[in-house]
C-alpha cells in the first residue's frame, strides 16, 4: 500500500516538473498559456498534498522512530520503540543496520525495521565537496524512504546526528500533516568541535542549523535538567526532561546466572578462564565462580579478583588513557588502546576488550562489581547512559567528573566523582583495597546498599508520565 502510494506521489511529482517546464516555454507565447499552466501546477500540487496527507483509520496510532545512525548502538531510541508498541502503536523503525539489535525489538510484531545506507560523498576533491555531496545524497534518500511510508501521527527523531535528517523530517512533516517530536540527546555541532574546532566555519554552520531549525518541531525531548534550560534560554526551544532510566533488563544478576556468563566468556575470552585445572576435579570453575557437582550449587570464589567494567564506544568524548594510567598505563583512541593494552605488563591487573551480545551486557554489568565511565559531554549537557545501566544493576560507579554529572551521579552516596588518572587511581585503591572482604562492607558496599535502597523510576513509568501525553495531546 505504502509502496503504491510512493509510485502515485512519484508520478503527480514528474508530472508537476513537467508542467513547470512546459509553463516556462510557454509563457514566452503569451498570456493564455501563462495562466493555464498555474493553473494546472495548482491543481497538481493541490493532488500531491492530498496523496501525501491521506490518512485513515490507523494513521494515529502509527509513529516513525528515526535514527541516522546504527539503530543497535542507538538504545534510547530502542526503547521509544518498544514503549509504543507496548501501547498499541505500529512503529515505523528507520535507521543504519549494523549492530544487532536487542531481541525484544526484533520480536516485536508490531515494530518494522526499514534499514537505510550511510552514504558517502564524492571522493574526490576538497573534503568539503564530499561533505556537501554526501548530505545532499543522504537528503533525498531520507526523503525517499519517508514519504514511502504510511502516513505516521508522529515522526521521533534521534539528535545529533541531525544533519540532514533536522530538515528533512520537518519537510515531511509539513507535507504529510504529522508532528514532529526531536529527543535532544546533545547538541552535534558540540561534537563536531571535538575534531575540527569549535572556531572552524563548519562547526559554526552545523551550529546555526541546528538552532534555526530545531525551533520548527511540534515539540521536544532532552535528557536533561540543564540541556532543558540551555534550550530554553539560548535558542527559545521549549523541552520536556526524559531522564534516561534503566529498563527492567538491567538488574542485579543473579550468582547462578553469573557463572553461566563467566562460562560462555572463558570459551573465547581467557580473563575469564580459571588457572590452576587439577587432574580428577569435577567442579566447573571460572576465574569469579564455581559450580559444586555433587549438589550442582554455585558460589563466587573467595579469592576471586574484582571485576571493573567500563563500557566504552571508542568515540572521541571519552579518554580511555585516564583508566589505563590509574592503573599503570598510558596512550590514545581505540587500535592504538588495544596495541597498548597487549604491550602493558601489570602485577595484578587483566584487561580484555570484548564485545557483547545486547542481551548479555546487562547480565555483565549485574555481575560487575564496580563500574568506571570516561563519558566526558561534548556540551555538557549530557549524561551517560552507561551508567544509568550501571546503577539499574546496582553497580557503584566512579566517574569523571563535567558540568551536570551531579543529576545523575551522587558524591559519596551512589560513586564517587574524579577529575584524573591520579584521583581515579586513588579512589579504585580505597574501594578495592580489601576485595571480596570489602564487597559488603566499607564504601563499595555501602554504596551498593545505597543504590537498593533508592530503587529508582524505571524507563516504562518514565516514559509513560513524560512521553505518552505529548503522543495523546490534540
Amino acid at each position: 500500500m505504502a509502496d503504491a502510494g510512493a509510485s502515485m506521489t512519484l508520478a503527480t511529482i514528474s508530472l508537476i516538473g513537467f508542467a513547470l517546464l512546459a509553463g516556462f516555454y510557454l509563457t514566452t507565447l503569451n498570456a493564455l498559456w501563462t495562466l493555464i499552466s498555474v493553473t494546472v501546477t495548482a491543481v497538481l500540487v493541490s493532488q500531491l498534498l492530498q496523496k501525501l496527507r491521506r490518512r485513515d483509520a490507523l494513521t494515529e496510532r502509527r509513529v516513525c522512530v528515526l535514527v541516522l545512525g546504527d539503530i543497535g548502538r542507538s538504545p534510547r531510541m530502542q526503547y521509544h520503540a518498544l514503549s509504543l508498541s507496548k501501547h498499541g502503536y505500529s512503529v515505523t523503525f528507520v535507521g543504519f543496520p549494523g549492530t544487532k539489535p536487542h531481541q525484544d525489538v526484533i520480536g516485536d510484531e508490531r515494530i518494522t525495521i526499514i534499514p537505510i545506507t550511510e552514504l558517502k560523498g564524492l571522493q574526490v576533491g576538497p573534503r568539503v565537496v564530499s561533505y556537501v555531496t554526501k548530505v545532499i545524497l543522504q537528503s533525498l534518500q531520507l526523503l525517499l524512504v519517508l514519504l514511502k511510508t504510511d502516513v505516521q501521527s508522529h515522526i521521533l527523531m534521534q539528535n545529533p546526528p541531525g544533519l540532514p535528517s533536522i530538515v528533512v523530517t520537518w519537510l515531511v512533516c509539513g507535507l504529510r500533516g504529522s508532528r514532529f517530536i526531536i529527543d535532544w540527546h546533545n547538541y552535534g555541532y558540540t561534537i563536531m568541535a571535538l575534531s575540527h574546532g569549535p572556531d572552524h566555519p563548519i562547526v559554526r554552520l552545523a551550529q546555526w542549523y541546528e538552532q534555526l531549525f530545531g525551533r520548527l518541531s511540534s515539540h521536544n525531548l532532552c535528557v536533561t535538567n540543564a540541556m532543558k534550560e540551555d534550550l530554553q534560554n539560548n535558542w527559545n526551544i521549549r523541552a520536556t526532561t526524559l531522564y534516561d532510566k534503566p529498563p527492567a533488563i538491567f538488574k542485579e544478576t543473579s550468582v547462578d546466572l553469573k557463572h553461566q556468563l563467566f562460562m560462555r566468556l572463558a570459551k573465547t575470552i581467557p580473563q575469564f578462564r580459571f588457572c590452576g585445572e587439577r587432574p580428577g576435579d569435577e567442579t566447573e570453575r571460572t576465574a569469579f565462580s564455581c559450580r559444586d557437582p555433587s549438589d550442582f550449587s554455585v558460589t563466587l570464589t573467595s579469592g576471586r579478583p574484582a571485576l571493573l567494567i567500563s563500557s566504552t564506544s571508542w568515540t572521541e568524548d571519552e579518554d580511555f588513557s585516564i583508566l589505563l594510567k590509574a592503573l599503570e598505563g598510558k596512550g590514545p583512541q581505540k587500535d592504538h588502546y588495544r596495541k597498548l593494552i597487549d604491550t602493558l605488563r601489570f602485577e595484578h591487573v587483566k584487561i580484555c576488550t570484548p564485545w557483547l551480545e545486547a542481551e548479555d551486557y546487562p547480565v555483565l554489568l549485574g555481575s560487575a562489581d564496580l563500574g568506571v565511565c570516561l563519558h566526558k559531554s561534548s556540551s555538557g549537557l549530557d549524561l551517560p547512559m552507561k551508567v544509568v545501566d550501571m546503577f539499574g544493576c546496582c553497580l557503584p560507579v566512579c566517574a569523571i567528573h563535567f558540568y551536570c554529572l551531579h543529576e545523575l551521579v551522587k558524591h559519596e552516596e551512589n560513586g564517587l566523582i574524579f577529575k584524573d588518572s591520579e584521583e581515579l587511581s586513588g579512589q579504585l585503591k580505597s574501594l578495592l583495597w580489601d576485595f571480596p572482604d570489602c564487597e559488603d562492607e566499607g564504601k563499595l558496599g555501602q554504596f551498593r546498599r545505597n543504590l537498593r535502597a533508592s530503587g529508582g523510576q524505571r524507563w516504562d513509568q518514565n516514559w509513560d508520565q513524560n512521553v505518552l501525553p505529548l503522543l495523546t495531546a490534540p
